[in-house]
């Protein structure tokens, strides 16, 4: 299946379970991978028969920055549904949520989560 990346998406919001993450805010960093058929596009060289990526990070960047979740798990999903509602050729979505600055006392790069959901996941809560 074809694919729009999205990498090193970075915002700034308010999630985490710790009292200061929800005030305090810190930055996230999301890579988003959309799966949906490119061959139309490829033979027309239209933007009108593709998904804009910039539009793929606008609703990324609305659903992400809506709520305050605790868990990285919801607020990557909550990306999801949105960009399934948002844009019905896309089929499946890997979403790659990096949190950098986790209040953890060790050293690491970043502590994360990854989802990857098709459409059908969301059968009856999205709209198709």
């Amino acid at each position: 299946m074809d694919k729009i990346f999205i990498n090193g998406l970075e915002l700034f919001a308010y999630h985490g379970v710790n009292p200061e993450e929800k005030t305090d805010g810190q930055m996230f960093v999301l890579d988003i991978t959309c799966y949906l058929p490119l061959v139309r596009p490829c033979a027309t060289d239209c933007v009108d028969d593709t998904v804009s990526y910039a539009k793929i990070l606008k609703t990324a960047r609305r659903a992400f920055l809506a709520e305050k979740y605790d868990l990285l798990e919801r607020a990557a999903d909550a990306v999801i549904q949105a960009i399934f509602a948002d844009f019905q050729p896309v089929t499946q979505v890997t979403l790659l949520l990096k949190k950098p600055q986790a209040p953890i006392r060790a050293d690491f790069n970043w502590v994360g989560v990854e989802l990857t959901r098709t459409r059908n996941d969301y059968e009856g809560s999205v709209s198709d």
